[in-house]
């Protein structure tokens, strides 16, 4: 098999014609045969290119409303045909078939009709079968044919083209069928998905990986697959770490939690908010969230919910942090947080975020649905004789919306929309609020009147005892242990106010 092959003849058939002038023109410079359908053999003749209609070949029309145009035997032997096989070669003069060298073609545009909101018959129709047997059809004989299956690969065969004079290397031809075998297979999990119901089936395909500097560590490959520009517009920094991506998603799913309310800033470490607050002013609320603890904010990933002005940029300038995100800011904002190069700083744009959340486990996948539920003042439950006041019900409800967003098991103590401190990841409930306390008291906060969450239930007293008697008045949770008596006994006991949500909100 002779491992470079000139072209002699193409099949050219595209929906989006963006780019196929000049690859058009190159062919025809080389005297290549052009073998076309509808559309592109209109587009191929503006252009003063000879063209030989595909229903010539094939003695066929385009029927049934353009849903029939190169399937036959005339067109798929000229694509399939083994050039080294003495049978192949003699049905080909048997039957006439034309050889076909070079294939060019893309798909209806399935996933954006999708996106367009388009009805079900419209979505229909842009499910390509013509143009998907094709591509399988040349990638399968790549020793033999070329294929180009989208757009996105025009200058790559042009280049391949042109600095070959007119021919492909066996390495060339068969990088250009992968690259066609991940069109198809992406194309058919869009239509696939588009029409699954079942929860039993997970077909997954995005493409174009961002390569990032390293893993979780220096010694580990590191990879994004996701569309981080459609989501973000990027302002300024240096670009961003397997670790800053994963900080970035912590704070974006913590923020939506504070996306209606009142200035509310956020920062984070290693995927935990260490400062939160919610005040008048973004800069108040910027000050606060870093009183809560200014020694993680160091390096952490900064999140506001609304615009960054100028005041509040000059207090973050004094931080060093790696990333600030935020929906707007003001010009002098940017210009100023601009003034370190290497300090990331993100707009984040309003799209909707996975319904399903996926991670490796084991030898498989573990897929749930996202935690949607964020707890609210009506679904309340209060079962204890002391009642916590409209103050701490507000306080209650904003302790609980970092707790959900803190790694189990967590305890969060807030005060006025603060967070004061938490306990982050601890194997027992109890050390998490100790370390919520400790961690408290050493940035000087009185816990007199604070309230507490926990993503979890209490099975014993314990906790509410030690919270109690570090000052809180007020505690969320879950319920739903066998023994919530004992605890709310205790609150009972010591007039301390408890109220139940009736959900978990454990985060692993």
């Amino acid at each position: 098999m002779n491992s470079s092959k000139s072209i002699q003849s193409a099949l050219i058939s595209v929906f989006d014609k963006t780019g196929l002038e000049p690859i058009v023109k190159a062919l025809h410079k080389n005297n290549v045969t052009i073998y076309s359908t509808g559309g592109t053999e209109s587009f191929i003749k503006d252009l003063g290119i000879p063209v030989v209609a595909v229903e010539d070949v094939t003695s066929y029309p385009s029927i049934l409303g353009g849903r029939v145009k190169t399937l036959h035997p005339k067109v798929f032997g000229g694509i399939l045909n083994r050039q080294d096989n003495p049978t192949d070669v003699a049905q080909m003069e048997e039957f006439e078939i034309p050889q076909i060298d070079l294939v060019i073609v893309d798909l209806y545009p399935f996933e954006k009709t999708v996106a367009s909101g388009a009805v079900e018959a419209d979505i229909i129709e842009k499910i390509d079968i013509g143009g998907i047997s094709l591509i399988r059809a040349a990638a399968k004989n790549f020793k033999d044919t070329v294929i180009v299956a989208s757009v996105d690969e025009y200058a790559t065969f042009l280049k391949y083209y042109t600095e070959g004079n007119g021919a492909t290397t066996i390495e060339e031809r068969k990088l250009l069928a992968t690259k066609a075998f991940h069109t198809s297979s992406h194309y058919d999990t869009a239509i696939f998905n588009y029409f699954n119901t079942e929860d039993t089936y997970l077909k997954m395909s995005i493409d174009n990986a961002q390569v990032l500097r390293y893993g979780e560590n220096p010694h580990q490959k590191g990879l994004f697959f996701g569309d981080f520009d459609k989501m973000f517009t990027k302002l300024n920094g240096k670009e961003l770490s397997y670790n800053n991506l994963l900080d970035v998603d912590a704070a974006v799913n913590l923020m939506s939690e504070f996306k209606h309310d009142q200035p509310t800033f956020a920062i984070l470490k290693h995927n935990n908010a260490c400062g939160i607050a919610t005040r008048n002013t973004m800069k108040e609320a910027y000050v606060d969230a870093l009183a809560g603890d200014p020694t993680s904010a160091f390096g952490g990933v900064l999140i506001a919910n609304g615009n960054i002005d100028l005041a509040t940029a000059e207090e973050i300038h004094n931080l060093f942090c790696e990333v600030v995100i935020a929906p707007s800011y003001d010009k002098e904002a940017i210009d100023l947080l601009e003034e370190k190069k290497n300090r990331i700083v993100l707009v984040i744009n309003d799209i909707a975020l996975p319904e399903k959340q996926v991670r490796t486990c084991l030898n498989g996948i573990l897929v749930q649905d996202k935690n949607n539920i964020t707890d609210t003042k009506q679904q309340l439950k209060n079962v204890t004789t002391t009642e916590p006041t409209e103050e701490e019900i507000d306080d209650l409800i904003f302790a609980s919306k970092i707790c959900k967003h803190t790694k189990s098991n967590t305890i969060v103590l807030a005060k006025n929309k603060q967070l004061c401190a938490s306990g982050t990841g601890q194997t027992s409930r109890v050390d998490a609020l100790r370390q919520a306390i400790e961690k408290a008291t050493s940035f000087e906060f009185d816990l007199t009147g604070a309230v507490m969450a926990s993503d979890a239930f209490f099975p014993f007293p314990d906790c509410v005892e030690i919270a109690n008697k570090a000052g809180v008045t007020a505690v969320i949770q879950p319920g739903g242990s066998i023994k919530d008596e004992l605890s709310i006994n205790y609150c009972n006991e010591n007039n301390v106010s408890m109220v139940f949500t009736g959900t978990r909100h454990f985060k692993h």
